[in-house]
This record gives C-alpha cells, sequence and structure tokens, in this order.
C-alpha cells in the first residue's frame, strides 16, 4: 500500500498542476506519464552504463546517443527552469516522438505532447518527481495506482475505471495461470491486465525464475486493446510501473475492425467493455453481425469476446442488467449461444450503485467458458447486496461486504454445501433445464425465492374483540386527558 508520505507527494505535484493552470485530470496523469518515462530512460541508460563500467566494455543498447546526454533527466534536472523548459518542450519531446525501442511504450508515444505552461511549474514538477523513490516495483504500481485512483473522482472521466475491488474480485474467481494468454479487448488504464500480472507473482512467484515463462509474461501475456492514445500510454505505463516490460497494448476498435488475426488466441478475457451506446452496421465488423445482428455494443463485445477465446478459455466480463433479460431477438440469441453452445458458470448480481456516482445502472459479472460443444449444466448465481462501500455517490467505506463470501463459496460451487443451497439464499445453482424452460433469462430474481413471513390466521370474533378492547383503551386514555385539562 501506498504510504502516507508518498501520498502527500503525490498530492502535491497533482495541486501543483492544478495552481499552474492545467486542471483536466487526464492531461495532468498523462503529463506526469511522460516526465515518468524520460526519467526511467534516463535509469535505463545508467544501469546499463554501470554493468559496462563493471565488465569493461561497451554500453548495450543506447538509450541516448553520444551529443544528447543534455536530454537526460538527471542533466536537465538540475539547470535553470528557462532553459529546462526549452530542452524539455524543443528537444525532449520530439526525441520521444522518434524513438523506436520496439516497445509498446515508445510506440505510444509517437504523438506525445508538451503542454506544461510555464518554467516555474516544470521545474517545480520535476523536483517533487525526483524526489520520490522509484526503485521499487511495488511502490512504482502503488503511486501510479494512486494516481489513477485521481480519474474515479475526478467527474465524467471516472468512466475509464471499473472499482479496483471488484476487479481483483473477478481476478481471484478466474484464478490466472503462468501460461495463459490473457486479453482486455476494451482496456483503459489496464486495470484488469494489471491485477492479473499481480495476481500471477503473488500466486505463481515460481513460474517467474524460468528464462521461458519470464519472456512470456513481460512480452506475450497480456493484451490489450483501446481505440484512445491517451489511455493507450497511460494503460501501457500502469503495465510498466507495475512491473510488466513489454505488454501487448495497442490501438484497435475492438467492435469495427475484424480480429480474424487473434481468433482462438486468448485463454483469459477480463473486461468491462463499454455499454452505454450502439453503433451503425456499417462501422461493425461484419464478422460479429453475422452471429448476432445489432447495435448494441454489450452484445457485440460479448460476441467478440467469444471469437477471440480458444477453446477451454475462459471469461469474466461485466455487462448491463438489460443482458440478463433484454427480449430482443439479439439477447436472445447471444443467450441461448453461452447456455447451449458454451458453458456459462455464473452469474454474479452486483448493487446497483457499484459505478456511483458516474452511473446508476445494476449491472452482473458473466463468468463463461468457450467449449463449442455445449456442456452447460448448472448455472451459479449470487445476489451481491454490499461491495464494502456505500451505494450512494459518496461511496464511503462500510463495514458490509459480501465479496469475500462471493470468492469462498464460488469456489465450493461443486461442493455438497453449495449445491444443496436453497433459492432463498444468497447463492444458489440452477440447472439448464429451468433455464431454457424461462427462455434463457439469466436474471436472477427469476429464480430467487423470496420467503414470506407467515400470516396468523385468526378468527373474525378474536379480531373483533381486539379492536373492542382497544376502543376502551382510547376511550379511557381520553377521558384522563379532558380531566388533566379541566
Amino acid at each position: 500500500m501506498i504510504t502516507g508520505e508518498l501520498k502527500s507527494r503525490i498530492d502535491r505535484v497533482w495541486d501543483a498542476f492544478w495552481s499552474g493552470g492545467i486542471s483536466n485530470p487526464l492531461e495532468v496523469i498523462e503529463q506526469i506519464t511522460y516526465l515518468l518515462f524520460i526519467r526511467r530512460l534516463d535509469d535505463i541508460q545508467t544501469l546499463a552504463e554501470r554493468k559496462a563500467r563493471r565488465v569493461g566494455g561497451e554500453v548495450e543498447n543506447r538509450v541516448f546517443l553520444r551529443g544528447q546526454d543534455h536530454l537526460r533527466w538527471s542533466e536537465f534536472k538540475n539547470t535553470a527552469p528557462e532553459v529546462m523548459h526549452r530542452t524539455v518542450g524543443d528537444e525532449v519531446f520530439p526525441f520521444l516522438r522518434g524513438l523506436g525501442d520496439g516497445s509498446t511504450y515508445s510506440d505510444h508515444m509517437k504523438d506525445a505532447r508538451f503542454t506544461i505552461p510555464t518554467p516555474a511549474l516544470l521545474s517545480k514538477v520535476v523536483d517533487m518527481l525526483d524526489d520520490i523513490p522509484m526503485v521499487d516495483r511495488d511502490t512504482n504500481g502503488d503511486l501510479y495506482e494512486y494516481l489513477l485512483s485521481k480519474l474515479a473522482s475526478a467527474g465524467v472521466n471516472g468512466q475509464f475505471r471499473t472499482p479496483r475491488h471488484i476487479i481483483e474480485l473477478m481476478v481471484r474467481m478466474t484464478a490466472p495461470k503462468p501460461d495463459d494468454e490473457i486479453c482486455d479487448p476494451a482496456s483503459g488504464t489496464a486495470g484488469f491486465l494489471v491485477a492479473a500480472s499481480e495476481y500471477v507473482r503473488a500466486t505463481h512467484p515460481d513460474a517467474l525464475l524460468d528464462a521461458e515463462q519470464r519472456d512470456h509474461f513481460h512480452r506475450s501475456m497480456f493484451h490489450g486493446y483501446d481505440f484512445d492514445s491517451v489511455m493507450l500510454r497511460i494503460g501501457s505505463m500502469n503495465m510498466l510501473m507495475h512491473g510488466v516490460e513489454a505488454p501487448d497494448i495497442r490501438y484497435r476498435d475492438s467492435l469495427s475492425e475484424g480480429a480474424a488475426s487473434d481468433a482462438g488466441k486468448y485463454s483469459l478475457i477480463l473486461a468491462n467493455p463499454p455499454f452505454a451506446g450502439s453503433l451503425d452496421y456499417e462501422s461493425t465488423a461484419k464478422d460479429l453481425q453475422r452471429t448476432v445482428k445489432t447495435k448494441k455494443t454489450e452484445l457485440l463485445f460479448l460476441t467478440l469476446f467469444l471469437k477471440l477465446l480458444k477453446p477451454g478459455g475462459r471469461a469474466a466480463v461485466i455487462v448491463p442488467d438489460g443482458v440478463l433479460f433484454g427480449s430482443s431477438t439479439a439477447h436472445k440469441t447471444l443467450r441461448r449461444m453461452l447456455v447451449e453452445d458454451q458453458k456459462l458458470d455464473a452469474v454474479v448480481k452486483l448493487p446497483s450503485g457499484v459505478f456511483r456516482p458516474y452511473a446508476g445502472v445494476s449491472t452482473a459479472i458473466l463468468f463463461f467458458t468457450k467449449t463449442d460443444s455445449g456442456g452447460t449444466d448448472d448455472v451459479w448465481f449470487y445476489d451481491v447486496r454490499a461491495d464494502g462501500f456505500s451505494l450512494d455517490d459518496k461511496r464511503n467505506p462500510i463495514d458490509a461486504n459480501d465479496l469475500d463470501d462471493v470468492l469462498a463459496r464460488w469456489q465450493e460451487r461443486d461442493g455438497a454445501d453449495e449445491r444443496a443451497r436453497a433459492r432463498t439464499e444468497q447463492s444458489f445453482l440452477v440447472p439448464k433445464a429451468d433455464i431454457v424452460a424461462q427462455g434463457y433469462d439469466l436474471s436472477l430474481n427469476r429464480y430467487k425465492e423470496v420467503v414470506h413471513d407467515e400470516v396468523e390466521h385468526r378468527a373474525p370474533l378474536d379480531i373483533i374483540a381486539d379492536i373492542e378492547k382497544l376502543d376502551a383503551e382510547i376511550a379511557v386514555g381520553l377521558a384522563e386527558l379532558k380531566g388533566m385539562l379541566a
């Protein structure tokens, strides 16, 4: 966890940008991202120079060529503010845009823009960032996570962030393995990919000791697509700060471009795809339209996920409630596909306040496995009533939290105790036959049974006697009141 001191340092950097005239939180994070990347490039070359001195050889894979030392963080940070501002704006950023080290980070820096308006602000921010320790992966990751958390308190930009505790629940339930290929086709800040990488590190530490496995982890395990260049830069830096050297984070409008080259490639998809809008038929990939003819982005993304998964691949996807019970042909077709052609594992109903204050839409998490041959026997339902935060716009921490219970029951869903649960409980299993009988409706309330308090049936004369007794008591009370007032 980020320390209070480090948090206050980041707060001061943030406040410096705001008082210096940059109030858009995305722009603040973008400029900090550039500066952190510049600092990292200098650190990489410094390490290479130390190694060369130790072995008495030449510096390998130079980032800065001879004559470019003045572009290094360690050099320009000591210059006068006016000189620093001119150097960074006129030379360092053009250098970044032309950087070609083959990584996704350099790829996303091609349209980097320097927007820090004054020498004083740049000098102040560089001094602040230079004081922040950047040698520990956990600290770096926590630092950037804290930066990104400010998006969630900055109005409309919070749409880019799925709450971290929901992401971690989905990752823990899908339990990524070292040989997985993980994809988020609507990656945003790469929160799902970061959480998956941290889970693999924590649960399979020995896997990264193997050279081949380590190369897979850093270069071919994590894949993210987005069509927002700012999000690509931020997402790439998020992965870098969490210790993933070269993830596949790239530009793609997932629904508009054919995914033929990636079909059947991934073993795990974790996503919260956009579900606020609809697309024109003409701009949507024809291979997706052939499967389910719709303009609804949430349905098209689910269709895309089935295409991208390899047989045996699994997915955890946040969807709006309408996906569970929508009556259109496209809705019904997709649900039937999940139940009949694939293996629908679970429907986890989330409280309607999870995405407040930005959206009050009710959502659920779908868990399914691609089989192309069916396999749905029972579907596990869980009704999450509390996620550890108030369900109003403030989202303050509270004690009530079902998320650990969700994970515990999920892991025991095939056991006798879980299978024996009544439909009046918070979790229960529903046989496939019941779902088919309900027209593939997946809404929890369709199957949940409510316990009604038993009503005591009494004889009419007893009820009349009680009423007369009550009338008598009222009359006595009124008489006493009149006596007091007389």
